[in-house]
């Protein structure tokens, strides 16, 4: 039986990271400011489901083989910088007609994807893996736990930005203030980005 101390320590790790800014919050809290928090779940929805499947691929042992070797982490490093740095691009300018009905929110499969490309995903991913898996445990138990807590965890965490933004909705009409929102969000993404290929 898996010991109740081991699930607080990892609903804990989850909650710090999930509700913490990263490249997913920003994007739902844009997602939320322009096409309001229900047309927002299943870009919740897939990241929720995304990040599950990411953690359980991981900690089967397999994830951990490819991150050891060089090569790998160094083509995902560059491949996560350069996918923000285009995120970063694409959300200038993102809030300048949000109240039209234009574009699309990302569906499931897409906001599932884009984890494979999170720098953020793969931390927690790699922490869980390696510091909070169950071991005395069969390995498909450790990995069914580990998967479902992360869904668990992260759907209402990550949902607060969506709906945050959401509620921002009918304030943010000054242009000025609406370019301050698209900056610090691309800037987070840039920064993130930088981050990662320092470290």
């Amino acid at each position: 039986m898996i010991d109740i101390a081991l699930v607080i320590a990892i609903v804990s790790y989850y909650t710090v990271m999930f509700i913490t800014p990263g490249p997913n919050n920003a994007m739902l809290t844009i997602s939320g400011l322009k096409f309001g928090f229900k047309r927002s779940l299943p870009h919740i929805t897939g990241i929720s489901l995304g990040h599950a499947l990411q953690v359980s691929l991981i900690c089967t042992g397999l994830g951990l083989i490819l991150i050891n070797k060089p090569e790998f982490q160094m083509i995902l490093k560059w491949l996560c910088f350069f996918y923000l740095i285009y995120l970063a691009y694409q959300m200038i300018g993102s809030l300048k007609d949000y109240k039209k009905d234009t574009g699309r929110p990302l569906n499931i499969y897409e906001a599932a994807l884009f984890q494979w490309v999170n720098p953020k995903a793969w931390t927690i991913a790699i922490t869980v893996a390696s510091g909070f898996m169950p071991l005395e445990e069969k390995l498909w138990i450790a990995v069914v736990f580990t998967g479902l807590m992360s869904s668990l965890v992260s759907f209402p965490c990550i949902s607060l930005w969506a709906l945050f933004g959401s509620l921002i909705k009918n304030l943010v009409s000054n242009p000025k203030l609406k370019r301050s929102f698209e900056y610090f969000f691309a800037l987070l993404l840039v920064s993130t980005g930088i981050y990662l290929i320092l470290n």
